[in-house]
């Protein structure tokens, strides 16, 4: 694959991925922001920036991670073979360690004292107090109340890591209202923070920048299954948020055109409702969060309230790059019920011994109407992004009633 041929699906010099993207920004953050843009320009091209990163990927994250077989699942389900990307065995238990070691290898060499970011399901922020706990940052994580319960273990996690938590009361009281708040804290003392955006979302160059750092997901996957199948498989499977897991597996395969892409979103509790986050099905072109993408809008005009029983999902846009595969018809977005999440959640759970986090329960949840469509001979690779830990509470909970 030539940097040419990529190209159509990479971004511009703007940050700009078709008609998505960009840097959709107040003035007083165009300069912090376009400083981030020359720092990670320089960063990614410094061989040892590079290197510093993958020993770190290596001898501290424990990569690269398996791309295990479920055979028993496979069993289960007739037709495809089923491989499982296990980002879940990843140190602090998701694929989120991948971008946030970046992140905070870039602020140190910026000069920054601190990183604050938002969280959802509380991987980022769990793993962005880790990372700046190695290198010696300061850490603020701003998180919705809703989810600040939801998630209690990984809240634990984060202060016992250093992390200053912040739960935000306001709007929907989840993601994007996080997103919001940790933005305006960071607006006020840029020369202090980088903002470590948790997905492949926000004003350029994050998308970019994050999926850079998640790419190393789709390389290890794709020369894992060349080894073990002696060919690429016929679909790729993951679950979009903002959709950084996606991005990271996609990335190495777009060149790859007999290879389905497959992002699964959040319908929720249906998309006949209003309790979805379903953005690339049922969103408009619109901005947030400092990017032009697709948006779930309200009667206002403002990005909607959303809901999924996933919290690291539940956002009402999503990275600008998936939005740019569509329109190309390079990549198909579906999406699944909180049903059918915590339907695939038992299944992966009593089948192959492995509890997997709702945001990839989702992923599982398509590969169970999938691979019976498929032949015996087909292989899916579906994304396991992180590990049920911190979701067994809520799940006991939920089946009770």
């Amino acid at each position: 694959m030539t940097e040419t041929q990529l190209s159509r699906y990479r971004a511009n010099a703007e940050g700009y991925f078709g008609e998505f993207g960009g840097a959709v920004l107040p003035p007083f953050l165009v300069e912090p922001m376009a400083e981030v843009a020359a720092a990670y320009e320089i960063a990614r091209n410094d061989p040892s920036f590079q290197e510093e990163l993958q020993s770190l990927l290596s001898k501290y994250v424990g990569r690269p991670s398996l791309l295990y077989f479920a055979e028993n699942l496979t069993r289960e389900l007739g037709g495809a073979k089923v491989y499982l990307k296990r980002e879940d065995l990843n140190h602090t238990g998701a694929h989120k360690i991948n971008h946030t070691l970046g992140e905070a290898l870039l602020a140190k060499r910026m000069g920054k004292t601190k990183v604050i970011a938002e969280t959802g399901a509380g991987q980022h922020g769990v793993a962005l107090a880790t990372a700046a706990a190695l290198v010696g940052l300061e850490c603020e994580i701003h998180m919705g109340a809703i989810d600040v319960e939801k998630q209690h273990p990984n809240v634990v996690r984060m202060e016992l890591l250093g992390a200053k938590v912040v739960p935000v009361e306001r709007g929907g009281r989840s993601l994007k209202e996080a997103v919001d708040s940790a933005f305006e804290v960071y607006a006020g003392s840029p020369d202090e923070y980088l903002f470590a955006i948790g997905s492949v979302v926000g004003p350029h160059p994050f998308p970019s920048m994050v999926r850079d750092f998640q790419s190393v997901v789709g390389r290890e996957a794709r020369a894992q299954i060349l080894e073990a199948e002696g060919r690429l498989p016929d679909a790729l499977v993951a679950c979009v948020g903002g959709g950084s897991n996606a991005m990271g597996l996609f990335d190495a395969f777009l060149e790859d055109e007999s290879v389905r892409i497959i992002g699964v979103e959040p319908a929720g509790e249906g998309l006949d409702s209003d309790r979805h986050a379903a953005t690339m099905t049922l969103g408009t072109v619109g901005d947030i969060h400092g990017m032009r993408t697709k948006v779930l809008l309200g009667a206002d005009g403002e990005p909607a309230p959303v809901h999924s029983i996933a919290s690291g999902i539940d956002y009402p846009g999503v990275g600008p790059q998936h939005a740019h595969l569509e329109q190309l018809g390079r990549a198909e977005y579906v999406s699944v019920t909180d049903e059918e999440a915590l339907n695939a959640f038992q299944l992966l759970t009593r089948t192959e011994g492995i509890i997997p986090a709702l945001e990839s329960s989702h992923a599982i949840a398509h590969v169970v109407k999938l691979a019976p469509t498929l032949s015996a001979d087909s292989i899916v690779i579906a994304n396991l992004s992180g590990r049920g830990d911190k979701d067994v509470d809520f799940v006991a909970e939920r089946l009770r009633k």
